[in-house]
C-alpha cells in the first residue's frame, strides 16, 4: 500500500531532521566553547545532511501522488490534504503525527540555524579583529618562506 510506504518515508525525512538538528547542535556547542578548528567539519557535515533532503523530498513526492490517487484527492496534495483525505482515523492520526512533528523538528532547525549564524558571524568579526590587531608590519613572501618587510617588497621578485 502506497500509504504504508508514504509513512515510511516520512519518517525517513524525520530521521534526516533530527541528524541536521543534532549537528546544528553540535556545532552551536562547538562554536560556545570556542572550538573553532572542527567548525569546517561540522559545516560539511550539515551540508551533506542538506544535500540528501532533495532526494528524500522527491521520494516524498512521488508516493503522495500515488496516495493522492488511491484516496481520490488532488494529484499534487499537500500532507494536510492527505490527512482531510485519509480514509480512515488510523491514516489520519499516523499522517498527523509526521506533520506534527516534522514542523516542529523544522521550526527548532530554523531557530538554532539563526543562533550558530550570530555566532559564526561573531567568530568570524572576532578573528578579524585579532589579525588586525596583531600590529606586525606585513609584506610579501620571499622565495625561502621568509616575510619580507622592506619597503621595496614586490608581487615580483625581479631580483636575480
Amino acid at each position: 500500500m502506497a500509504a504504508h510506504d508514504l509513512s515510511m518515508q516520512l519518517m525517513r525525512e524525520r530521521d534526516l531532521l533530527e541528524l541536521l538538528l543534532f549537528k546544528l547542535d553540535v556545532q552551536q556547542m562547538l562554536l560556545a566553547s570556542g572550538r573553532n578548528r572542527w567548525i569546517a567539519h561540522s559545516v560539511s557535515e550539515i551540508e551533506r545532511i542538506t544535500g540528501a533532503m532533495p532526494t528524500a523530498a522527491l521520494a516524498r513526492d512521488t508516493l503522495v501522488v500515488s496516495v493522492a490517487e488511491e484516496w481520490g484527492a488532488p494529484e499534487a496534495a499537500t500532507l494536510r490534504e492527505l490527512i482531510d483525505a485519509a480514509p480512515t482515523d488510523a491514516w489520519r492520526d499516523v499522517l498527523t503525527g509526521h506533520l506534527t512533528a516534522m514542523t516542529a523538528l523544522a521550526d527548532e532547525i530554523e531557530q538554532l540555524k539563526q543562533v550558530n549564524e550570530q555566532r559564526l558571524r561573531a567568530a568570524i568579526r572576532v578573528t578579524q579583529e585579532t589579525i588586525a590587531g596583531l600590529g606586525g608590519e606585513i609584506g610579501e613572501y620571499d622565495q625561502s618562506g621568509g616575510v619580507v618587510h622592506s619597503s621595496d617588497a614586490q608581487l615580483l621578485d625581479t631580483r636575480a
